[in-house]
């Protein structure tokens, strides 16, 4: 099979302006794409953004170059990740098209396709799609160009989907809860979910300018939520990325439980009600202490490579609904195709109330092995650091000396120039030692 050339592992991203993230590439990309997903059904693909200043740019491009391959388009506007993949299911639409760079800064931005059962796209069609990439554009007579028109009530549709997840018999009456949207395209969907089930809601990162989307505050930055908690005696907070399918959570005694803890209580619930459906699946970088709690109740544990479309599709080879990544991305199949900050969110509190349970109270199932993470970055050039005598005996070494009381992973980003040292151990020095000698080695062979 061909490799990709211009997708990674949650689609196309960049710096704007640079290669790839422009508007004459995405032009082409957009007409690239009308031509290998137009079908026979509606003909119509849903393009949903973050809101980055970027995003009016990228989706002009992709709306004219689909329009040249004869597709119609439904402008959905600032919204969600997932609300995009639902959205794109429930509109019966050929594809759904996110704009959005996810976590990163707002000079960065992306673009990820779903298919029209609201998942993403098998490597098959992405190859086809730039393989068209590779023909001269075209367009189609001037009575069979497609038409844009904007779906002005997405964002109510998607609240009342996300409503819909929460136990009818339970309220957030009495709650009074810290929503932290990172400036991104939640900002008009997570409070009002929360709100309209009946919590009183603390706004915070809800005030999106193009350019503060992730700076200092969401889940990548839970300094703004910790403190918000505090100030306002918060039951919890929770804090999504800038485009919703990642969430980070914290408790009332200012605590962060981050995605395996997150997923440990919605798998460890629905065992408890009988809905779990076979076992979990987490990454190379799920902490081993969730991997141990899962054991002793009794539920069977898998690890993918590190990205959610893996994790997708290991859940789906097994006919399992629960898995993510310890960053925050959180599965559930049986309620959402992706990633979805928003409806993971709302499981964690059902499993509370239903537990007579704070946040901290039910977060404390199983117990963290210290993990110590390293971004070294990576121009990509010259000797690949990961394949040198150096790095790979500071990693026997390491592991030789932790033996089977932890792990070591060496990986690189599929979103970032940067390589990730992960050293994991029962001691935090032991952690934090093993991966700066590791990432001392990298650093000295990846380049300036």
């Amino acid at each position: 099979m061909s490799t990709r050339q211009y997708f990674g592992t949650d689609g196309i991203r960049g710096k704007v302006g640079e290669s790839v993230i422009n508007p004459e590439f995405v032009i082409k990309l957009g007409w690239a794409a009308g031509k290998i997903l137009a079908g026979t059904g509606t003909n119509k693909v849903l393009i949903g953004k973050d809101t980055r200043i970027s995003g009016y740019m990228l989706e002009s491009a992709l709306e004219a170059g689909l329009s040249a391959a004869g597709i119609n388009i439904g402008l959905l506007g600032p919204m969600p990740t997932p609300a995009i993949a639902y959205l794109t299911k429930t509109f019966r639409s050929e594809a759904g098209i996110v704009i959005s760079a996810s976590h990163n800064p707002y000079y960065d931005n992306g673009i990820k396709f779903f298919s029209s059962n609201g998942q993403k796209l098998d490597d098959d069609i992405e190859i086809a799609i730039e393989q068209q990439m590779k023909l001269p554009m075209t367009c189609v007579a001037s009575d069979k160009l497609g038409k844009a028109s904007r779906i002005n009530d997405a964002a109510g549709r998607y609240i009342e989907y996300c409503k819909g997840t929460f136990p009818s018999d339970l309220s957030l009456r009495g709650m009074k809860i810290v929503v932290d949207c990172a400036h991104g395209a939640t900002y008009h969907i997570a409070p009002n979910v929360l709100s309209e089930l009946g919590a009183t809601v603390i706004e915070i990162g809800t005030d999106p300018d193009g350019l503060n989307i992730n700076h200092q505050v969401g889940a990548t930055s839970l300094r703004s939520t910790i403190q918000a908690v505090k100030k306002h005696g918060a039951d919890f907070g929770f804090a999504l990325d800038g485009d919703g399918d990642r969430i980070m959570m914290v408790d009332e005694h200012c605590n962060v439980i981050d995605g395996d803890q997150i997923i440990f209580i919605i798998a460890r619930d629905a065992l408890k009600s009988g809905n779990l459906q076979g076992g979990v699946v987490g990454t190379k970088m799920s902490n081993l202490g969730m991997e141990i709690a899962l054991e002793q109740l009794g539920v069977p544990f898998e690890r993918a490579d590190v990205g959610d479309r893996y994790v997708i599709e290991l859940l789906n080879r097994h006919g399992w609904c629960i898995g993510g990544e310890n960053s925050g991305h959180v599965l559930n199949l049986q309620y959402a195709t992706t990633g979805d900050g928003i409806i993971a969110g709302l499981q964690v509190i059902a499993a509370m109330l239903r537990a007579n349970m704070s946040l901290s109270e039910i977060s404390s199932g199983f117990k963290k092995f210290p993990q110590t993470l390293i971004n070294v970055k990576f121009k990509d050039a010259g000797q690949n650091p990961l394949n040198s005598d150096r790095v790979k005996n500071a990693v026997i070494a390491a592991e030789k000396s932790m033996g089977n009381s932890g792990r070591v992973l060496l990986r690189k980003s599929g979103t970032e120039p940067l390589i990730r040292v992960m050293v994991e151990a029962q001691d935090k020095d032991m952690s934090e030692t093993w991966a700066n000698k590791i990432a001392d080695e990298v650093k000295a062979l990846a380049g300036k």
